[in-house]
C-alpha cells in the first residue's frame, strides 16, 4: 500500500511539473505579432477640417425602416459635391438608387485588383425623451473644447468626410494611385442597407469587380481594454456576428383568473425564458477572439502572457471572467437577448397566448440551424411553438489576418498610432460590408479612432462627439493607408 502511494504521489509530481514545463515553454514562445515600422513624419491636416466634418454633420441624413427625408440626403450630396472639388473632379461619381453613392479612382495598373472604403450617409434617428439630456442640439455641430458633436460624428460620417478629406489633398498634392480605388457610401446602413449596400455590392458583381481587400466601419482602437497591457489596442474586425430572431408562442385555453391553472400562458413562457437565459450557448475562443488573443496576449504581462497562451489550461477560467461583462461575454458566444413579450388583455382573463421575440447574435462556428435546434431542446415543451425571422442572417465568412489588406491596414495603424497594439477581432454588430461577400475574400472592420468607455456611449446616444485630435488622426490614417495600398 505504502508503495502504491508513494507511486501515485510520483505520478502526480512529475504531471504538475511536466504541466509546470509545458506552461513555461508556451509562455517563452509566444511571441509578438506587431510589425516593426519605421517612424514617419506627421502629415499636416487643413485646419479646417474639423468645421467641414461639422457642416455634414448638421445635415440630418436621418434612416427610419419606413423611409428617409430625401431632400437632406440630396443636400448631403450636394454638400460633398461643394465641399471636395478635387474630389468631385478626378473621381468618377455614380449614384445607386437616387440616394447612394459609389466614387471611383482610377489606378495606373488596371492589373491590379482595386480596394474598396465604404461608410454610410444615413444616421439613426434621436429618441424624443432624450434630446433635452443633449448638451447641444443633436445636429448643431457644435465644437468646443476640442470635440465636434453631433448625431452621425462617430457612426459614421467622420469616417466618410475623412476619407474624402485624406483623397482631396492626395490629389492636390499630384498624386494618382497605382490601383484603382473604390468609395461606397450606402444611405441606409442603420435600417439593413437592402436599398443601398447590397444594390451597390449587385453593381459591383454585375461588372464583375472584384476587390483585393475591403475596410468597413467596424472596430476601433480602445483604451484599458485588456488586462495586462497598458497600450491602447487597434481591433480590426475580421468577421461580424449573424443574426437570427426567434418568436416563442405559448397556447393554452385561458379562462377565468379564480381558477387558474398550475401555469398560465405567460407562466409556461417565461419559464422557457429563464431557462434560455440561465444556459446560454458555448463559450468558444476558436475565430477571431481566440486571434485577438493571440495577437494581444504577447504584449501584456508575464501573468496574463502565461494564461493567454496556455489556454488548453486556463480556457475555462478564461469563458468565466469574459462571460462576466456583456461587451467581452458577446465576443465569445452566440448571445441570447428578450428584446419583444406580449400577453395577457384583462387582470381577470386567464390569456390564452403569450409570445416573446429573442435575438441571437451568432458567433462563427454556430449557425442558424444550431441556434434553433438548441432552443428546442433547452425548451422541450410541446405548448410553446417557435418560428425564426426570415430576415435572419448567419455570421460572415472570416477574413485572412495574413492577407495583404489585413498587413497594410496593420501597418498603417501602427504608423499612424505609434502606441498601439494590433489584433483582429470580432464585430458583434452588423455592418453593410455584409452584403460584398460575394465581390472580395478578404473584408476588414475598422474605425480609426482611440476612444474611451464614457466616449463610447455615443454610439447610438446622448452626446455623441469625437474629438479633433481623434479625427485629424483618422484622416492620416487613411491618407497612410491609400499610399501603402495604392502605391
Amino acid at each position: 500500500m505504502k508503495k502504491l502511494k508513494r507511486l501515485l504521489k510520483r505520478i502526480f509530481l512529475f504531471t504538475l511539473l511536466a504541466i509546470l514545463l509545458i506552461v513555461i515553454y508556451n509562455t517563452i514562445r509566444f511571441s509578438s505579432k506587431q510589425i516593426k515600422v519605421e517612424e514617419i513624419p506627421q502629415v499636416a491636416v487643413d485646419a479646417g477640417a474639423s468645421g467641414r466634418l461639422a457642416a455634414a454633420v448638421q445635415i440630418p441624413t436621418v434612416s427610419y425602416h419606413t423611409h428617409i427625408d430625401t431632400a437632406a440626403f440630396v443636400q448631403f450630396h450636394q454638400y460633398l459635391d461643394q465641399t471636395f472639388p478635387s474630389v468631385k473632379k478626378e473621381l468618377k461619381k455614380t449614384s445607386i438608387n437616387d440616394y447612394s453613392l459609389v466614387y471611383k479612382w482610377a489606378g495606373k495598373k488596371s492589373i491590379l485588383k482595386p480596394i474598396l472604403y465604404m461608410a454610410h450617409i444615413d444616421v439613426v434617428p434621436i429618441e424624443k425623451n432624450s434630446r433635452e439630456a443633449w448638451t447641444d442640439e443633436p445636429f448643431s455641430g457644435a465644437i468646443k473644447e476640442g470635440y465636434i458633436y453631433g448625431r452621425g460624428v462617430l457612426d459614421d460620417k467622420f469616417s466618410l468626410i475623412g476619407i474624402l478629406e485624406a483623397i482631396e489633398q492626395l490629389i492636390k498634392e499630384g498624386y494618382r494611385p497605382e490601383r484603382t480605388i473604390y468609395l461606397a457610401f450606402g444611405h441606409d446602413e442603420e435600417v439593413g442597407g437592402r436599398n443601398g449596400a447590397k444594390a451597390i455590392a449587385q453593381h459591383f458583381k454585375k461588372k464583375h469587380i472584384e476587390f483585393e481587400y475591403i475596410l468597413d466601419e467596424g472596430s476601433l482602437i480602445m483604451e484599458n481594454a485588456m488586462p495586462g497591457m497598458d497600450n491602447p489596442i487597434g481591433l480590426i474586425g475580421i468577421a461580424e456576428k449573424g443574426a437570427v430572431t426567434l418568436h416563442l408562442t405559448s397556447n393554452t385555453s385561458g379562462g377565468h383568473s379564480s381558477m387558474p391553472p398550475q401555469q398560465t400562458a405567460i407562466g409556461v413562457l417565461s419559464k422557457a425564458i429563464a431557462k434560455l437565459e440561465a444556459h446560454p450557448m458555448p463559450a468558444s475562443f476558436d475565430g477571431p477572439t481566440g486571434k485577438l488573443l493571440d495577437y494581444a496576449g504577447p504584449e501584456t504581462n508575464i501573468l496574463m502572457r502565461a494564461v493567454l497562451s496556455n489556454r488548453w489550461l486556463f480556457g475555462g477560467l478564461l469563458k468565466k471572467q469574459f462571460s462576466k461583462k456583456p461587451t467581452t461575454n458577446a465576443t465569445i458566444r452566440t448571445t441570447t437577448a428578450v428584446t419583444l413579450i406580449n400577453g395577457g388583455i384583462q387582470n381577470n382573463v386567464l390569456p390564452t397566448q403569450a409570445s416573446a421575440t429573442i435575438n441571437f447574435r451568432i458567433r462563427p462556428g454556430d449557425t442558424i440551424e444550431d441556434v434553433e435546434n438548441y432552443v428546442k431542446k433547452m425548451v422541450n415543451d410541446d405548448r410553446i411553438s417557435i418560428k425564426t425571422d426570415q430576415n435572419s442572417r448567419n455570421s460572415s465568412k472570416i477574413s485572412d489576418d495574413k492577407a495583404f489588406g489585413f498587413q497594410v491596414i496593420q501597418r498603417t495603424l501602427q504608423e499612424t498610432f505609434p502606441d498601439v497594439v494590433v489584433a483582429p477581432s470580432l464585430v458583434v454588430g452588423g455592418t453593410d460590408s455584409r452584403h460584398y461577400q460575394a465581390v472580395t475574400e478578404n473584408t476588414y472592420r475598422l474605425m480609426p479612432v482611440q476612444v474611451n468607455a464614457k466616449e463610447l456611449e455615443g454610439f447610438h446616444g446622448i452626446n455623441e462627439r469625437l474629438s479633433e485630435k481623434n479625427y485629424h488622426q483618422a484622416i492620416r490614417f487613411y491618407y497612410r493607408l491609400i499610399k501603402n495600398s495604392a502605391g
